[in-house]
């Protein structure tokens, strides 16, 4: 498998082997007997990523907020659109060699993955900063004393940038467009109204993408 990479101001791709032999800046990493466990600078980075296993084993990002953040007061609404707004953002992705034998629904569920990797967006970049305010005001705009579930999905971008910079061949010598998994983050407050119909029958969900240009 090859694989070309490129960093931009807005969004750096780092396949996940790299990441952990060469951390960037703001990162350490500290080998331990299940694998690996991630340290980050929490001032500079906001760090969405799950524990996962990879072929150098279980890799723990340390004090991580997960990619399904949960808030319960404005206060930590507040705070959490505060770091969106001004730190790096990293996520783990999957590029997967597409199922043709799924419908396009599950393709992404379905498919085999191919390559990991730690994809950070600047959330501080003018560009990305005007597309999160927008999204985080109309979706709070819409669902103001309610509880809400908000999918912010960056599938849109990667697919521009994967487009131009990156192709995967794979162990069979062919080269795919790959299918992107888990190329979104869910923000998810609770209001502690008593009666939340619209939540409680699926009426506050909503989701907003973002684009590289």
């Amino acid at each position: 498998m090859t694989i070309n990479k490129l960093s931009r101001s807005r969004m750096t791709v780092t396949q996940v082997e790299d990441f952990l032999t060469k951390p960037p800046k703001g990162f350490s990493v500290e080998a331990v007997p299940s694998g690996y466990r991630v340290h980050s600078d929490s001032e500079k980075n906001l760090v969405l990523i799950d524990d996962f296993d990879s072929c150098r084993g279980r890799i723990v990002f340390h004090k991580s907020l997960g990619r399904k953040v949960k808030m319960h007061n404005l206060w930590e609404y507040t705070s959490m659109r505060k770091s969106l707004l001004s730190k790096k953002i990293y996520l783990l992705m999957s590029a997967c060699e597409e199922n043709f034998s799924v419908t396009n629904k599950k393709a992404a569920d379905e498919a085999r993955v191919l390559k990991q990797f730690v994809v950070s967006i600047d959330g501080s970049d003018p560009f990305i900063k005007w597309q999160m305010e927008r999204g985080l005001d109309w979706t709070i705009s819409s669902v103001a004393g309610e509880s809400y579930r908000v999918d912010i999905d960056l599938t849109e971008l990667l697919e521009s940038w994967a487009a131009k910079h990156i192709h995967i061949i794979t162990d069979k010598q062919i080269k795919v467009k790959p299918v992107w998994r888990d190329s979104s983050f869910t923000l998810k407050y609770y209001s502690d109204a008593l009666f939340d119909f619209p939540h409680w029958f699926g009426f506050s969900k909503r989701k907003f993408n973002l684009r590289l240009t």
